[in-house]
């Protein structure tokens, strides 16, 4: 009987023991609003006239530096852009702001599209692969642009008629377009709930043909 018990017990501390092995190597999950690597589509490229020019981050874009644009990546974000045609590849640093067009999902500079030989067909099907993020990654927050003007009075009235409907809306201006209102709705903690927001958006509002999900560098 004793020595039953004694098998029983020590049964017991082994799968306790081995349990608590098989979770150590565990890794943690993932950082609220934390970038994830395989996002697929369309990549395009930018140069003049927007070289020289304040980038969204307020760097000087250069179109012959290895950088690109992103709407939702943090400033500084190392990236390998896949082509999935040719196979050919290239890493640049996310420091602007974009591509505002529908089933795009980042735009290279010059010299990147040149790497991957996407100057002539000026667009390019890729998968992105995140390299490093920056060291010091301030707080996500992410809302959904659904107009650009260049009258502000126009995107104020879609401003005021979106803050009616979901509670927040603003008007803001980038450094390289100046002269462009840009009218963006929301502010949420992960690029889940600003995509479930735009999704509504687009469902509720027929005259709205594009709702980006965009990060909110500056809240």
């Amino acid at each position: 009987m004793r020595k039953a018990l004694w098998i029983a017990v020590a049964g017991a501390v082994l799968l306790s023991g081995c349990h608590r092995k098989k979770n150590a190597h565990v890794p943690p999950p993932p950082a609220p609003g934390a970038p994830v690597s395989g996002e697929t589509g369309l990549a395009s490229w930018y140069g003049h006239p927007y070289h020289g020019r304040a980038s969204a981050s307020g760097e000087i874009y250069d179109m012959e530096q290895m950088t690109a644009a992103h709407r939702t990546l943090p400033f500084g974000t190392m990236v390998r852009v896949h082509d999935l045609d040719n196979e050919k590849t290239v890493d640049v640093r996310i420091n602007d702001r974009g591509p505002f067009v529908d089933g795009r999902i980042i735009d290279l500079s010059h010299a990147a599209a040149r790497a991957i030989d996407m100057i002539g067909p000026g667009t390019a099907r890729v998968s992105l692969e995140i390299l490093s993020l920056p060291t010091a990654l301030a707080p996500a927050a992410f809302g959904v642009q659904v107009g650009a003007f260049r009258y502000r009075e126009n995107a104020e009235k879609l401003r005021a008629e979106m803050e009616a409907k979901y509670g927040r809306a603003r008007l803001t201006q980038r450094n390289d377009t100046p002269g462009l209102w840009r009218v963006v709705v929301g502010q949420e903690p992960t690029e889940a709930g600003a995509d479930a927001l735009a999704a509504r958006i687009r469902a509720e509002n027929s005259a709205i043909t594009a709702a980006f999900v965009v990060r909110l560098d500056s809240v």
